[in-house]
Formats: structure tokens, C-alpha cells, sequence
């Protein structure tokens, strides 16, 4: 079980709470300078005109990778969740769990990963599921959660497989509303997979620390019209904060 203090993470005389911001901000100075978190206006899943946009897709070579999994890593750390093993959801959560296994293993704590096929394999070994066999309490990695979509069919998995899906890791909560049937609810994914699929849930960072940073930025006067974009879409379309929110 990952039981390391929080002071293995962010350094000694610091409370537990410190720790988790200051990694936070290190996150989205990381991911706006390696361009994976942008700014100006991209369409979400749910067609809102965002003035942001994460793809951790472009967390593109093994430097970039291996800290992503690291700032992966000391997040579950800090938030002292407890697991067996990770699982990781294709396509993007493949080399998530994969490298977020080989950075725990290096912190001292060695846990079996898995991951899924789109599509069941007919030879060889067969099946959908690769690697350790699903079980105990799994832990499921991506990168953001949009609908809930990508949990409910990881969910589904490992409950098929006689495990237990008990908690979610991603890099970051946008904090607003979900959709269902097209209209906006009063939600996050987050919460719904916490608070009815019952999952614990650990993000890396959250808008609100992108707006932390944002407005941090000094005398740069772009990043303050970003923050002034991304604060007017937040009240536009946030969820009222709460744990895990």
C-alpha cells in the first residue's frame, strides 16, 4: 500500500495540503510550457468553445513522458490512496499506467499493471485484457475525464474480471459541468464517478490551480487575458467546489 508521507513528496516542514498545490502549480507550468495545456478557442465533446484545451497526447517523448508520470506518482503519494494494482484505459491510458508502474516501482512501491484492446484478440494469447491479471482494488489511469464514458466501460471490466474498481488518477479536473442526453447538469465527470459510481478520484492539478497560475503570471499581460477567459468560462459553466470537485 502507498503509504510514504507527504513530506517524501514536497519536502519536510510542509503540511500535506501545501504539498498538493505547490506540486499542482509545477504541474501547469510543466504542461503549458511543453504546450500540452493551450490556450485560445477549441470545441470540447460536449461543443462548448473552450479557451483552453489539455491533450496529453503530446506528452510526446520519453523526457516529457517519464516527468508526466512522475508528477503522476508523487499526486498518488500525497493522496494516500490505497490499490493493488493500475489499470489503464486505451488508447491514452496504455502508456500512462505503464510508465506511472515503472515511476512507483522506483519510489519504492512495485504494483502489476494492465491495460485493455479495443477490439478482443482471436490468436496468441486472446482476449481483451494485457498484462498482470486484474485484481484486489485497481486503480484506473487516464489523462482527463470528459463524460465518465471512458470509467463506466473501465468499471465494467474489471468487475467482469472479479476485481474491484476503487479509485481514478488524472492529470487534471476541468471542473465544470457534464452533459447528458445534451444538457448541461449541475456535476463534473469527476463528482459523478466519485459520488455515484463511488470511486475515490486523485487529479494532478485543477482548473482552479490553471486559474492559480494564471494569475500568478506577474506583469504577462497575455496569461492575464487567459485568466480572464478561462475565469469567465468557469463561471459560465463550473461546479460548485467540494472534495474532489
Amino acid at each position: 500500500m502507498l503509504n510514504q508521507s507527504a513530506a517524501a513528496v514536497g519536502g519536510p516542514g510542509k503540511t500535506q495540503e501545501e504539498d498538493a498545490a505547490g506540486l499542482a502549480q509545477e504541474f501547469v507550468r510543466f504542461a503549458v510550457e511543453s504546450g500540452v495545456l493551450r490556450f485560445g478557442e477549441f470545441k470540447t465533446k460536449a461543443g462548448r468553445m473552450s479557451p483552453y484545451f489539455f491533450n496529453a497526447g503530446l506528452f510526446d517523448d520519453g523526457a516529457k513522458l517519464g516527468r508526466l508520470a512522475q508528477f503522476y506518482a508523487r499526486a498518488l503519494v500525497a493522496s494516500g490512496i490505497q490499490f493493488d494494482m493500475v489499470f489503464g484505459p486505451a488508447y491514452k491510458g496504455i502508456p500512462l499506467a505503464a510508465t506511472v508502474a515503472v515511476e512507483l516501482a522506483r519510489l519504492g512501491r512495485n504494483v502489476p499493471f494492465a491495460y485493455n484492446r479495443k477490439e478482443a484478440k482471436d490468436h496468441g494469447e486472446g482476449g481483451q485484457l494485457v498484462g498482470a491479471p486484474l485484481a484486489g482494488r485497481v486503480l484506473i489511469i487516464d489523462d482527463v475525464m470528459s463524460a465518465g464514458t471512458a470509467a463506466r466501460e473501465s468499471i465494467a471490466l474489471i468487475r467482469a474480471a472479479g476485481a474491484t474498481p476503487h479509485a481514478m488518477a488524472i492529470a487534471l479536473d476541468r471542473q465544470e459541468k457534464a452533459t447528458e442526453a445534451g444538457r448541461d447538469v449541475e456535476h463534473s465527470a469527476v463528482q459523478y464517478v466519485r459520488d455515484v459510481l463511488g470511486l475515490q478520484v486523485c487529479a494532478i492539478a485543477t482548473l482552479a490551480d490553471l486559474l492559480l497560475y494564471l494569475s500568478a503570471s506577474g506583469g504577462d499581460a497575455q496569461m492575464h487575458q487567459h485568466r480572464d477567459r478561462v475565469l469567465a468560462y468557469r463561471q459560465r459553466y463550473g461546479v460548485n467546489d467540494g472534495p474532489g470537485a
